[in-house]
């Protein structure tokens, strides 16, 4: 894998550097950054993602970003410098796949809002029918999905993590669920203890709950 800033820095974007001073220093970081391929840190991150965004190039020159989103482990990693995911049914506009046959070049941004942290990729697309490779169709594939139509697979050039800042933290309600999960137990065992000591003394909670929300009304 090459570094993210053989592709990425352009003459242009290495003159703005070296007006800015920081020419010398992102020479000196990326000359050898993740170029090993793959590692576990990005295989986790990766296969546990529900989203990320993938950008092709139409032939009028303008950049398509197109979301993608399913459950955790829908994209996979195939290989140290390969990923892949299925493709179900959409809205039929065929964008990102009739981009792949005149530019296969992409690139990928993947989100942990929670983590604050940031993985891009590009590589080089390849988008083929079900049918056509029925061993990775099985691969890919998830159930409760409905039937795979298209596999997309990426041949990845180069990769990098990107600084936290400016990501805002977001939850999704299962996040939301599992950080308050502790919290939410320990109240439940409070509920049951005040329970008991209401029947010990010859009440009942459900009737003293339910006059309570009556005398609410």
């Amino acid at each position: 894998m090459d570094s993210y800033a053989k592709h990425m820095f352009s003459d242009a974007a290495k003159a703005e550097q070296d007006k800015a001073g920081t020419l010398a220093k992102y020479s000196h970081v990326y000359e050898t950054r993740l170029t090993g391929g793959l590692g576990d840190d990005e295989k986790a991150f990766i296969e546990t993602r529900t989203s990320f965004y993938i950008a092709s190039i139409v032939e009028s020159g303008y950049p398509y970003i197109q979301h993608r989103g399913g459950p955790a482990g829908f994209l996979r990693v195939l290989d140290t410098d390969t990923i892949g995911f299925a493709d179900y049914r959409g809205n039929k506009q065929f964008i990102t796949q009739g981009n792949l046959a005149t530019n296969n070049k992409v690139s990928l941004i993947l989100m942990d809002y929670p983590r604050r942290a940031r993985l891009k990729l590009i590589g080089e697309a390849t988008m083929v029918g079900a049918d056509a490779q029925p061993e990775l169709a099985t691969t890919l594939s998830q159930e409760g999905q409905g039937p795979v139509e298209r596999l997309m697979t990426i041949s990845l050039t180069a990769m990098d993590w990107n600084c936290p800042q400016y990501i805002l933290p977001r939850y999704t309600e299962d996040e939301i669920g599992e950080m308050l999960a502790p919290r939410m137990a320990e109240i439940n065992g409070q509920i049951d203890v005040l329970a008991g000591r209401l029947k010990e003394l010859g009440e009942d909670p459900a009737s003293l709950l339910q006059a309570s929300g009556e005398g609410q009304e």
